[in-house]
């Protein structure tokens, strides 16, 4: 076993100054001694970086110049890093065309590429045209994000979203695909959610409000000024985002206004635009529904009547109140339907049991059932709904952990596969070399945690061997079982990567993510640790080997069990962490606050919910311990965790941390969210956090021989 990393420092860590703000909620004071690094302007910095507070700015570059420093000794790590995840994209790919009327769509990079071009071919092959080219669209920005596009129902013109900053505000503009050229419609500050109406001369998108959230929908006509646009569709619930849609018969468009237990959908007739919406049911508390259409008929995935897995209901097109809802699919307990398309002759749905997922297709003349599934331990299955209605062939993408990606189309009448295409690892991989695995670990009370793992064949399952465990658990979004050709990276250098599907996910059910939210949230983190224990308990690593890493809602996960169970881990990596829980769900106009009340509380009306937060927002419970090694990675314009939740978060932990271990911030200071834009920059990111997780296990240096790095075990 190797002898735990000491960090030796090249230079001063920044301190950042302390000067306390205080605020008092429900009688109780809270000091904050570094909201000094929030930016009064920020809503003005998501759109023009360069107006950041020269005093944050310095702040945040110092932190960046002190991680640079640090981890000086990985540069060479890095590159390699870097070059060999790069040598493991196919860097001429594309996307399998996806038929609608005359042509076939599809997405292709080039060699050399970072972005993707939005291609077209006729139907049965020919010619391809480059209908957008994100590279030379990028050309002379440090950041480009194309946000969506669609093409028009007359395969005319195109629609795509574009956001050059980072902080997700896309202007929309359209081309005309015979010349090449930009219309003069220019649309701004959208969510980049837009769908064509049947006219081809009518687009519906959303519009973001001054809090950056949205809450609009309007209608534009080609040809005419964005100011007279009309607003059709207005949320006065500041807790509720409106998105857009479309029914796979494209006949309807869906306006769905939603927070994160409940919906409400509002149809417009794709044929006729200019018509009024029409709400299909009234919102009520806890209550989720979509939508698809069929005939005469209005086909519902709805978890009403006590279906807390989701069941399905049809209901006349004209006349879809909620007392006209007849059940076709029952409500199975476990049984999670995640998703439904109706096609002509089919209903085909999505859904998860016992962990993994599969496919049922339904015919509508006599209800006649068969499903789709696989016999891995454990896999990942993601249903492509294409473009067209009257079609008997579904298409569907199928991974495992070990397993590259698969796309299949399937015919749904004789259910023969045909493989469409194999995700090719240029550089080689041998899936036999990799074995997957999936434990179910002993939570804190009656419930098992399951954990997938992925490592070499040659591994030592001695307890030697240090592990990446990866979490989420929240908003209900369970983590695939999916290959991901960066891990190999570490998984070829002796690491066993895992993924903890803990509550707040559906790996279980939608009683798994009840169960990790709101006054329940603890147990989200204690499931983490209890994943963590099992892998030393079951003899595969030990206490202090673990890396822990998560994002978002997931860095919240790992600040949260960096306080509770430091020991446990040699070190976290929180990417973009939203650490600050308290004091911004305690901000009513930051863009998520309102409609992350549902998943939270509200700790502004309610006591309850202010101690539950406080009790485990992680910056508020940084304590006088020993914390492990710690890398947060944060973006400047991000408006969903904005920069100073990490900024703080680390200069708190600064503050009270007593071990020597090293406490860093890297803060991207030319993107948001999503980190890096571009296929490859991004995996610098990656490189960065592997040699991370790989200098604090000890991994470099000791398994060859005058080598910065060990050799990776064969790939293929």
């Amino acid at each position: 076993m190797t002898t735990p990393f000491q960090a030796s420092v090249p230079q001063a860590a920044p301190q950042a100054t302390k000067e306390p703000m205080s605020a008092t909620f429900h009688g109780v004071q809270l000091i904050d001694p570094y909201a000094w690094l929030r930016d009064d302007d920020w809503q003005a910095v998501m759109r023009e970086p360069d107006r950041l507070s020269p005093r944050i700015r310095t702040y945040l570059e110092a932190e960046n110049a002190y991680t640079k420093g640090v981890l000086g000794d990985t540069e060479e790590l890095q590159q390699h890093l870097f070059e060999e995840m790069k040598g493991r994209i196919k860097q001429d790919d594309s996307t399998v065309p996806a038929p609608h009327g005359p042509w076939a769509y599809f997405a292709r990079y080039i060699t050399g590429g970072q972005y993707a071009q939005i291609c077209r071919c006729p139907r049965d092959g020919g010619e391809i045209s480059v209908l957008l080219d994100g590279n030379m669209e990028a050309e002379g920005t440090a950041y480009w994000s194309l946000g969506g596009s669609d093409h028009s129902p007359d395969h005319r013109l195109l629609a795509y979203g574009v956001d050059d900053k980072g902080s997700e505000y896309y202007t929309v503009r359209i081309r005309d695909l015979a010349t090449a050229q930009e219309l003069a419609d220019v649309i701004p500050n959208t969510s980049a959610d837009m769908v064509w109406a049947n006219d081809s001369k009518t687009l519906f998108y959303v519009r973001l409000d001054d809090n950056h959230r949205p809450r609009q929908v309007f209608r534009h006509v080609l040809g005419t000024v964005t100011e007279d646009d009309v607003l059709i569709y207005e949320e006065a619930d500041p807790a509720f985002y409106v998105s857009l849609g479309q029914t796979q018969s494209n006949r309807f468009i869906t306006i769905i206004a939603h927070d994160h237990e409940t919906s409400e959908v509002h149809l417009v007739d794709a044929n006729d635009p200019a018509s009024p919406s029409r709400l299909i049911a009234a919102r009520e508390t806890g209550h989720e529904y979509s939508v698809e259409h069929h005939g005469e008929e209005l086909i519902i995935l709805t978890n009403s009547a006590d279906a807390e897995d989701f069941r399905i209901v049809e209901a006349p097109l004209a006349a879809p109140e909620r007392d006209n809802w007849r059940e076709t699919v029952a409500h199975k307990p476990g049984r999670l339907i995640l998703d439904m398309v109706a096609y002509a002759g089919h209903l085909v749905r999505l859904e998860r049991e016992d962990g993994l997922p599969r496919i049922v297709v339904r015919r509508f003349k006599d209800e006649a059932e068969h499903s789709v599934a696989f016999d891995e331990e454990a896999y990942s299955l993601g249903l492509s709904h294409g473009y067209e209605f009257g079609t008997q062939i579904i298409r569907f993408t199928y991974s495992s952990m070990t397993t590259p990606a698969a796309v299949y189309d399937y015919d749904i009448e004789s259910r023969s596969r045909t493989l469409r295409k194999q995700q090719e690892v240029p550089s080689g991989h041998d899936p036999a070399n990799y074995i997957t695995r999936r434990l179910h670990a002993p939570a804190h009370d009656d419930e098992t945690v399951p954990v997938t793992l992925l490592y070499h064949k040659d591994t030592p399952l001695d307890g030697t061997a240090p592990v990446l465990l990866y979490g989420y658990g929240s908003y209900g979004i369970s983590m695939p079982a999916s290959f991901a050709t960066a891990r190999l990276s570490l998984v070829d250098r002796g690491f066993i990567y895992a993924i903890a599907h803990v509550r707040g996910g559906k790996e279980k059910g939608y009683r798994w993510y009840k169960d990790g939210k709101r006054q329940a949230k603890t147990n989200t983190f204690e499931d983490f640790i209890s994943a963590g224990e099992h892998l030393t308990e079951a003899g595969l690593t030990q206490r202090g080997r673990i890396v822990a890493q998560g994002g978002s809602a997931g860095g919240m996960l790992m600040g949260a069990v960096a306080n509770m169970a430091p020991e446990l881990f040699t070190g976290i990596v929180a990417n973009v962490p939203f650490v600050d829980v308290l004091n911004t769900m305690l901000d009513a106009d930051l863009p998520l606050t309102p409609p992350e009340w549902t998943e939270w509380g509200n700790p502004i009306e309610s006591a309850a919910d202010f101690e539950t937060i406080r009790g485990y927002s992680p910056y508020d419970n940084v304590s006088k311990q020993s914390y492990p090694h710690i890398l947060a990675v944060a973006g400047l314009t991000d408006p969903r965790v904005t920069y100073w939740e990490p900024a703080k978060w680390i200069a708190r932990l600064r503050e009270l941390n007593t071990s020597d271990n090293l406490v860093l911030l890297r803060t991207n200071m030319e993107a948001g969210h999503g980190g890096a834009s571009g296929r490859f920059e991004s995996l610098k990111e990656t490189a960065l956090e592997y040699a991370f997780a790989l200098l604090i296990t000890g991994k470099i240096g000791d398994s060859t021989p005058n080598a910065v790095w060990p050799a990776p075990h064969s790939s293929s």
